[in-house]
């Protein structure tokens, strides 16, 4: 019998996540009298640990999709993706441009260098691309001193037939907690692309989710958001939970209890002894621990749900097991299921708030011995 811990996936969650953006890009659309953004579905780092595959299924009705890595772009394509495919850090050596030749992937171009590699290759047809400017968030993409000068030398790859249509795009760093970071960083991208051509695409989770952002930028353009954390059922805002933004999880990351026993007053628990009882107590083993990709540092107080009763682990998670509370839950047994996050547990923004973390680290973490099961 495999050992009790799972990580099962939502078709249906992650359908409904996508349709609850596109139906709030409408109403934004509507109530500014413009066209809705199109949608890039983000699925770097193997769709956020949902798997490349469900992702492709799950978001057919996004207009393309968004992601890093070259290998999971090719089997995006394997898998019958026929739509735009954005490679989010574009290509890294000459080889790579042969892939996006082959398998019509639209590139970001961020640095001269690649423009250098661009320079000397000759595809079978243009590829598409989006030159990105580095607006404020200091990663990637051209200074707004030098942008123009990035942007002409697509524009000469394009009347020379290396590249088709070109675009412009930034990030936002603080698109979830400050207005007024975020306005500059919109402000400084309206000056530097001021009468350029071609799609726009700035805005992440949070910028996508916050209406009056793509609506103020560049009114009338073609443009596409790129969601990624929301589609999974995480909030992108600390002070908005998922549920309140008409989110699902799609990942739920449960278990069984595996041991049950009573202790009593000044019984410790666990490496270290973070935790000792005050008062005699039951406890229950849960077969979850961080070589599973549940957080080491979340400490006593994580919640978590035993029997579908919400209750807390205590003292320090080991590598194959953590130990939960079961003073709410007196008569469960050893069997007993255990969601550590998700549909009737917790949300993964609470597991990571107690952890100090964010949830995006706990989805793409979870370990490749955890049992992934797909549900429509």
């Amino acid at each position: 019998m495999p050992r009790p811990i799972s990580a099962t996936i939502s078709l249906s969650s992650l359908r409904h996540n996508l349709e609850n953006v596109a139906q709030r890009l409408a109403f934004g659309g509507a109530a500014s009298a413009q066209q809705p953004p199109r949608i890039w579905a983000v699925i770097k780092a193997n769709a956020y640990g949902h798997g490349i595959d469900n992702a492709v299924r799950a978001f057919a009705g996004a207009d393309g999709l968004a992601m890093l890595d070259l290998n999971e772009a090719v089997r995006c394509r394997e898998a019958g993706w026929d739509k735009p495919i954005l490679l989010l850090e574009g290509f890294f050596e000459p080889a790579d441009l042969d892939v996006l030749d082959d398998y019509r992937l639209t590139t970001t171009l961020h640095c001269q260098e690649q423009f250098d590699m661009l320079a000397a290759f000759r595809p079978r047809a243009p590829l598409d691309a989006f030159v990105k400017l580095n607006s404020g968030m200091n990663r990637l993409g051209f200074a707004p001193g030098a942008y123009r000068d990035a942007y002409e030398q697509a524009r000469s790859a394009q009347q020379q037939g290396v590249l088709g249509r070109v675009g412009k795009m930034t990030h936002f760093a603080r698109a979830d907690d400050d207005a007024a970071v975020t306005r500059k960083q919109l402000d400084t991208f309206a000056e530097a692309t001021r009468d350029l051509p071609g799609p726009v695409s700035v805005c992440n989770s949070a910028a996508t989710l916050t209406p009056e952002l793509w609506t103020s930028c560049e009114p009338g353009a073609e443009q596409w958001v790129r969601p990624g954390i929301c589609l999974y059922g995480s909030s992108p805002f600390a002070r908005q939970t998922p549920a309140q933004l008409g989110l699902r999880p799609a990942m739920t990351l449960a278990a069984r209890l595996i041991s049950v026993r009573n202790i009593g007053p000044g019984e410790a628990i666990g490496y270290g002894h973070r935790f000792a009882s005050s008062q005699p107590m039951r406890i229950g083993v849960v077969s979850c621990g961080y070589a599973d990709g549940y957080p080491r540092h979340a400490g006593t107080g994580t919640p978590i749900t035993v029997a579908g009763v919400r209750t807390r682990t205590l003292g320090r998670v080991s590598m194959d097991m953590l130990v939960a509370d079961l003073s709410p839950v007196p008569d469960a047994q050893v069997g007993a299921p255990v969601v550590l996050w998700g549909e009737g547990g917790p949300s993964v923004d609470e597991v990571a708030v107690a952890a100090g973390t964010i949830g995006y680290e706990l989805l793409c973490a979870v370990a490749p011995r955890v049992q992934k099961i797909t549900i429509e």
